[in-house]
């Protein structure tokens, strides 16, 4: 995988280009492979890097471009030398302008056959995925979705009545059907209150929740089967996680994060009825 990926291997933005984008080593100071394979997973992470040009700061330089064209021609100038003197002073700011990077990660699950991003985003997701059809060659991807909707173990969950590997957390947000844009959002509150469950008895629908499954991994799920604020609740604080050693350190709680999330797959799997496809 790491050899294909040298295909697309990250490179620094050019001066003169506004983006770069490419896979690196996506544990830092553990060696140059684009790909790491722990617990049977292979873990990946796509760089997007850019260059900030603020708009004011190309709008100021151009005010004084216009300003001195005026000077030497005693004329105003036309449209086009306008975009012609934008474009000179864009040319002239790019190479001096900031740079900025953000990095996308992504898990590969051998045996479940599951990649999973880590964002909420489906346009930076299928960025990852188009990047990934590059460097391999192709690549045949689809959603996940099961036979029934998640909204069914998410309401069972809310109610008290869901599987007992799933409880209730501490985050709500529900919607009002009849105005999909009108929500109401629930933080670090007892969800199992009465007065909080009144809303759904009266109507309104549970669109995202928070739950711990196992005991122990926390998150949240909305509709769209979207898993956020993914964390191993105690885990930085275990004993047997190395201290000094970071990449150590790293693949630990990478190995345990990666073992409760191939189980929670498994859980959504039994619990709503399987593989949609």
């Amino acid at each position: 995988m790491s050899q294909q990926l040298e295909n697309s291997a990250f490179k620094p933005c050019p001066a003169f280009a506004e983006r770069s984008l490419g896979f690196e080593p996506p544990v830092e100071n553990a060696g140059d492979l684009l790909c790491r394979r722990l617990a049977g997973c292979d873990l990946l992470q796509l760089r997007f890097q850019s260059r900030v040009l603020p708009a004011a700061a190309v709008k100021e330089a151009l005010t004084e471009r216009l300003a001195d064209f005026k000077k030497r021609t005693l004329r105003d100038p036309s449209r086009k030398e306008k975009r012609e003197l934008k474009e000179e002073v864009y040319d002239e700011l790019l190479p001096r302008a900031l740079l900025k990077s953000d990095h996308i990660r992504a898990i590969y699950f051998l045996k479940e056959n599951i990649l999973a991003v880590a964002t909420p985003s489906a346009n930076t997701a299928e960025r990852l995925l188009d990047s990934l059809r590059e460097a391999l060659g192709s690549l045949k991807a689809t959603p996940l979705e099961y036979k029934k909707p998640v909204s069914l173990l998410m309401s069972q969950v809310f109610l008290g009545g869901g599987p007992r590997e799933f409880v209730l957390g501490r985050e709500c947000r529900m919607k009002d059907l009849s105005d999909p844009k009108s929500t109401v959002n629930w933080l670090d509150m007892d969800l199992a209150d009465a007065s909080v469950r009144t809303h759904v008895k009266s109507g309104l629908s549970v669109d995202r929740l928070g739950m711990r499954f196992d005991a122990v991994l926390g998150f949240t799920v909305d509709e769209e089967l979207v898993i956020r604020k993914l964390r191993l609740e105690g885990i930085d604080d275990a004993d047997e996680l190395p201290e000094e050693d970071p990449i150590a350190r790293h693949d630990a709680q990478y190995t345990v994060l990666t073992g409760y999330l191939s189980k929670l797959v498994g859980a959504l799997h039994r619990h709503l009825g399987g593989y949609a496809s």
